[in-house]
């Protein structure tokens, strides 16, 4: 899964998960497996090799282990592995810094950042770009977009539904399959 809008693309290394599942769902092969498949597809669709930020997990990428280990025996393994299959990816980095770029209108010069879990990436992408999203499907011969949020069903049948996000999806569809 990935989320996209103009200045900020995220991919997700697990989905929709409660938080206390999050670590013991991460595996360095999941995590390497969200690198690549963010590579190709991004690859595919920039025309040239992605450059790719990995969020740690824990505060402070772990502080050296003091506030676990999962930056040290899962996050940096994958992103080694995926240097050395000539995957442009960096990190971990710590998440609540991150992002900060953006929000200052700093420099930005990752094509997209692979998260840990669910808020991680999406609070930062909505701040951004909420609105103006989409969900992409990465791994598929196919383009596949959606809207950025859920169904909605409290506002179903009354009209006042925010359309920019299925506008988004959709021109976002159209101009990567082309």
């Amino acid at each position: 899964m990935m989320l996209a809008g103009e200045r900020l693309r995220v991919a997700l290394v697990t989905t929709h998960l409660p938080l206390r599942s999050v670590a013991d769902a991460l595996t360095r092969e999941r995590i390497l497996a969200t690198l690549r498949t963010t590579h190709h597809d991004l690859q595919r669709w920039l025309g040239r090799p992605p450059r790719i930020a990995v969020a740690a997990l824990n505060p402070h990428a772990g502080e050296s282990g003091t506030m676990g280990r999962e930056e040290l025996d899962l996050i940096a393994p994958a992103v080694l592995e995926a240097q050395a299959l000539g995957i442009d990816a960096r990190g971990p980095f710590p998440a609540d810094t991150l992002f900060a770029p953006l929000l200052q209108d700093a420099p930005w010069t990752w094509d997209a950042v692979a998260c840990m879990y669910h808020d991680q990436a999406l609070i930062p992408l909505k701040l951004l770009h909420f609105g103006r999203s989409a969900n992409l499907t990465l791994g598929l011969p196919i383009v596949r977009t959606s809207v950025d949020h859920g169904t909605a069903y409290d506002i179903a049948g009354q009209a006042t539904a925010d359309v920019g996000s299925m506008r988004y999806a959709l021109d976002l569809a159209a101009h990567l399959a082309r």
